[in-house]
């Protein structure tokens, strides 16, 4: 061999893909030591001193002991954490549904103008009787509007 060898690390895009995988994984082990931080106090089948042991497991001893949680309890990580999902959507879907009602159980306004209406087209109140629901149901319940 006459030719001067050339390692593969001296590629110079060879050495930009070693530090970008090595930058990729170390963020993402920091991604790993979050979520291993948040299920620790997500779960409530740990006592506080288990939590706390595991928190120290995982500070003192940081690679180790994300490792270790992973095995030991990543099975239920991703149940906590979907369950905690559906119970958040719960929540939210309750809300609207409350916030959809009104306030203090009153239907609107536009729902008590559509039975107005509905109520006319029957012919069971007459033009003059609708109109002055109308000035009601607009005003807030409050006195009609005089003309």
């Amino acid at each position: 061999m006459s030719g001067q060898t050339y390692l593969a690390y001296d590629f110079p895009l060879l050495g930009a893909f070693w530090t970008m995988l090595v930058f990729f994984l170390w963020i993402m082990w920091f991604v790993l030591l979050f979520r291993v931080i948040v299920d620790v106090f997500r779960d409530d089948d740990l006592s506080g001193w288990a939590k706390a042991g595991w928190l120290v497991f995982c500070i003192v001893l940081p690679f180790l002991g994300v490792f270790v949680y992973v095995i030991a309890r990543g099975k239920n990580m991703g149940h906590r954490e979907i369950a905690q999902a559906q119970e958040q959507q719960k929540q939210f879907d309750d809300y609207v549904r409350e916030t959809a009602k009104g306030s203090g159980g009153k239907s609107s306004s536009v729902d008590e103008l559509a039975r107005l209406s509905e109520i006319k087209a029957h012919g069971d109140i007459t033009e003059e009787e609708f109109q002055r629901a109308k000035e009601l149901v607009l005003s807030d319940y409050g006195p009609p509007v005089r003309h």
